[in-house]
């Protein structure tokens, strides 16, 4: 892969609550886009005219289909960026224990290629100091599992962490979302199954007939303060995919 010197990264910094020095930050990447598979092969498309989407698309299907065959039969595969292989989650009490999917599950393991992480760490990287005092989702924890940023339960809590993700006012957009990135079909989560609400913190139930996928999760607030609400709503979009087996 080679590098590209127009690559570059901006990072806005927030505060760091966890520790006492009132002046420690921790940066994030602004994500300054977000780009489907179409969205890949339209770029492709317009650098290398003589290849068509359809070409493209079927080429990246098929060799999907394959790799996840292989993975899926126990196969490490190195596909893309990324070296992909499984692992097993849960514990087994003795030498004859079998497998039990109310206690074990497999988890699919996936590491950069050299290629990427060497690009990236090639990137500028532009600090643009502090960042609004906006909305931020920081994590989504799966209660059931234990995971962070990666798995939703059908019908399991999910813990949340941010600034101002308190859902506050009256407008209708207001709420929890959950996109599927295939389908893009909106699940809006009922302000009933929302536990706890508040600026830092929020728990929220998964609905139980939420079809397997991948989701992009959002929350949309008037929340500012304690006393005030915003004109108009602002919505954060957080940065992990989430799946739903």
């Amino acid at each position: 892969m080679a590098t590209n010197e127009k690559d570059s990264v901006i990072v806005e910094l927030y505060d760091n609550t966890l520790t006492e020095r009132k002046d420690d930050r921790y940066g994030r990447v602004v994500t300054t886009k977000s780009l489907t598979e179409d969205d890949i092969i339209s770029i492709v498309v317009s650098r290398r005219t003589e290849l068509s989407p359809d070409t493209l698309r079927a080429g990246l299907n098929i060799m999907k289909d394959v790799a996840a065959e292989q993975i899926a039969n126990g196969a490490s595969v190195a596909f893309g960026l990324g070296y992909f292989g499984l692992s097993v989650n849960g514990v087994f009490i003795g030498d004859g224990a079998k497998w039990d999917a109310t206690k074990h599950s497999l988890n699919v393991r996936v590491t950069p290629t050299a290629e990427l992480r060497s690009r990236v760490n090639a990137a500028t990287v532009d600090v643009r100091n502090m960042a609004g005092t906006g909305i931020i989702i920081n994590s989504a924890t799966d209660v059931t599992t234990g995971e962070m940023n990666s798995k939703l339960t059908p019908g399991g809590a999910v813990n949340l962490t941010g600034n101002k993700i308190k859902i506050a006012g009256e407008n209708a957009a207001n709420g929890i979302e959950l996109t599927n990135v295939t389908t893009q079909a909106v699940i809006k989560i009922a302000a009933n199954a929302i536990a706890i609400n508040d600026p830092s913190k929020m728990t929220f139930v998964v609905p139980a007939d939420i079809p397997q996928g991948d989701y992009k999760l959002s929350i949309t607030t008037q929340f500012s303060s304690s006393t005030q609400t915003l004109k108009d709503p602002r919505t954060c979009i957080f940065d992990y995919v989430l799946n739903v087996l």
